[in-house]
């Protein structure tokens, strides 16, 4: 791996360190690129110092881990130097293709593996909460995944503190591997969980975090400031939610936040997107923020905010929560 300005940071009170941003599957993968395009992509922000490449099962059917997996062979990167991940929940419409059971759970990973070509991956997520499977049951499953090879760490992906707290207990008293990270939503919008809702796990079971959706769903980049444009996500078929998430009279209130946090931005000679995913680094509690991108010229600038963080003195900082107001307020102790 090339030097460069890229920060590494433990995930969490594991041994192992993640560049601070990271390259991930999501939208793009088989849905508006394929093998060439990925590679490309991929390249660019290994350049740049990244280490940390995020895939799910979900994505694009499984398309978008073949399509990793091939772009990884094509570019010959030393294996030990990656820190790879999955997901798991979504792996089809059969009765048991779906969900945390440890059938699933073990399958799933099994195809996942096959799909992107690996012996193993570093990181393995349960992608969401499944509520028809006990949580004792998918503790043992996930334990079992990390025993028997197949990951080195597993974790959580938007679960409730009081999930993860409980999957960690019971693999406590079980004797089993318990979970190492968890992968939230965060971003100037969307702070509650990762500030407020998880703060005493950092500190009690060392919760290591991979954040998504950096931008908002690009949000934050100022291209949704004048209307939906066309090409973007919010354009693709399956994504008509997103549509209609960008129309609501919140999204409306947040884009005029955007617009007022533009100067901001240019007094600091970034992007909005810059400023933004930035902004996510100054949490010490991330240990890295998974970027996407449809174009290996976006990837480069992505990783430029790096060079952004320094700049976010307290001063600038007070100055965006001025925008925002919708910093994470503890409650009040009972009396």
């Amino acid at each position: 791996m090339q030097e460069s300005s890229m920060e590494y940071r433990r995930l969490g009170s594991a041994g192992v360190q993640v560049s601070a941003l990271s390259f991930g599957a999501w939208v793009t993968f088989g849905s508006q690129y394929g093998v060439d395009t990925a590679y490309e992509c991929m390249d660019s922000a290994h350049r740049a110092g990244v280490n940390f490449f995020d895939n799910a099962e979900a994505y694009a059917g499984g398309e978008a881990e073949v399509i990793m997996g091939e772009a990884l062979r094509r570019a010959g990167w030393k294996r030990s130097d990656l820190m790879l991940s999955t997901k798991i929940f979504w792996g089809g419409r059969g009765p048991n293709d779906s969900g945390l059971s440890r059938k699933h759970v073990i399958e799933g990973t099994d195809a996942a593996l096959k799909r992107m070509g690996l012996d193993y991956v570093d990181l393995i997520f349960c992608h969401r909460p499944d509520p028809y499977t006990p949580i004792e049951e998918t503790v043992w499953a996930m334990s079992h995944v990390v025993t028997s090879g197949r990951a080195f760490y597993w974790g959580t992906s938007e679960w409730s503190a009081e999930q993860i707290r409980e999957a960690y207990w019971i693999a406590r008293r079980e004797h089993l591997v318990p979970p190492t990270m968890e992968q939230p939503q965060y971003n100037m919008f969307y702070r509650e969980r990762v500030e407020l809702e998880y703060a005493a796990l950092y500190h009690d079971i060392g919760l290591g975090t991979t954040i998504w959706s950096p931008l908002a769903s690009g949000l934050l980049t100022g291209k949704y400031s004048e209307g939906i444009p066309a090409g973007t996500r919010a354009t693709l078929e399956g994504y008509e939610w997103l549509k209609r998430g960008f129309e609501s009279d919140e999204a409306r209130e947040r884009i005029e936040k955007v617009r007022r946090l533009a100067p901001i931005a240019k007094d600091l000679d970034c992007t909005l997107a810059q400023l933004a995913i930035a902004w996510c680094l100054t949490n010490p509690h991330v240990s890295t923020v998974i970027t996407g991108a449809s174009r290996p010229e976006q990837v480069v600038e992505n990783m430029q905010a790096m060079g952004v963080v320094e700049r976010l003195t307290p001063d600038v900082l007070e100055r965006i929560e001025e925008v925002l107001q919708n910093k994470p307020k503890p409650p009040r102790p009972w009396r």
